[in-house]
């Protein structure tokens, strides 16, 4: 994507949005006497085309402060690189901290999915119920557990804003784990969204999609979502080794098919999740995935190759 391809959608309070895709989270632009901010960064596959976005926000290669709304590779991922040109400091949730601080790469989901991202020393944490002053807009930290136990979403009151990250889609929210891995996931998901129904939003900004305005629709789904998750691990797990295995080859650029087999089995959360929930035959199960994939219509195969639709 050039500079000049760029589209940013302009929300009340001079707030920006840059709308991205599967691999790389939206990012929000916030502008005024406290600087220039990104908040999300994107997949870092994706660095040059995250740098467009903000030299089309700002007018140039500019960045006060880069902030997360927690710690995945969509996320996060071009962190160190706009920190390189930039030299903004890196906020990040508090509850992040520590897995971040200790590079756990297996609970920030990086080598153990086939992730990315570029190590990075965040200089400012911030805290649930906290108020920010960022662009000229106050902002209160509203923390968002289930999908990532320390996601914060950022709310303005005063034009009735919510970036809820992947806590809140148009139409469901991000991956939570099996209660087999994590027994009180989908609570801290029902709390998540009960939080979000308790304040008075006119618009949200997802991690990913456009921003929406039919909020009571969209909680709608997203409790219905998670009724029909919260008591069935397996089909929980199908849609984590889906997700994950075409995020993996969207952020690899493609696959050829016929690596496809072996990538499969040594890809370690498709190894677990296969094991411990869906004990298919490993044939059967690279089969299906790949089935799955093309027909969710983010991959297809095409010349010897599984790429991005």
């Amino acid at each position: 994507m050039t500079k000049h391809s760029v589209k940013l959608l302009d929300l009340p309070g001079g707030v920006r949005v840059g709308q991205r895709d599967w691999l790389s989270a939206n990012h929000i632009f916030l502008a005024g006497e406290t600087g220039k901010i990104i908040i999300d960064t994107g997949y870092i596959t994706a660095a040059e085309t995250t740098m467009a976005y903000v030299e089309a926000a700002f007018g140039g290669r500019t960045l006060d402060l880069i902030v997360n709304t927690h710690c995945h590779s969509d996320h996060m991922g071009c962190n160190a690189f706009l920190e390189r040109w930039t030299h903004a400091p890196i906020a990040i949730p508090v509850g992040e901290r520590a897995a971040i601080e200790a590079w756990d790469e297996r609970t920030l989901w990086l080598d153990y999915a086939d992730q990315r991202c570029e190590r990075f020393a965040p200089k400012v944490f911030l805290t649930p119920d906290a108020m920010y002053q960022w662009g000229n807009l106050s902002w209160r930290a509203v923390s968002a557990p289930g999908h990532n136990d320390g996601t914060l979403m950022f709310y303005n009151a005063l034009h009735r804003i919510l970036i809820s990250a992947d806590a809140l889609w148009e139409n469901g929210f991000g991956f939570v784990l099996p209660r087999a891995w994590d027994a009180g996931a989908m609570t801290r998901t029902r709390a998540a969204l009960d939080a979000i129904a308790a304040l008075d939003v006119a618009i949200v900004i997802p991690g990913h999609g456009a921003p929406f305005t039919d909020i009571a629709r969209a909680l709608d789904t997203a409790y219905a979502r998670l009724a029909a998750l919260e008591h069935d691990d397996v089909r929980i797990a199908r849609q984590i080794a889906k997700v994950m295995f075409i995020y993996a080859v969207l952020g690899r650029g493609g696959l050829p098919l016929a690596d496809v087999p072996a990538y499969v089995a040594g890809l370690p959360c498709l190894r677990d999740l296969n094991a411990q929930f869906l004990h298919m035959d490993q044939t059967a199960f690279t089969q299906w995935i790949v089935e799955q994939s093309v027909s969710s219509r983010n991959l297809v195969q095409h010349d010897g190759w599984l790429r991005a639709a």
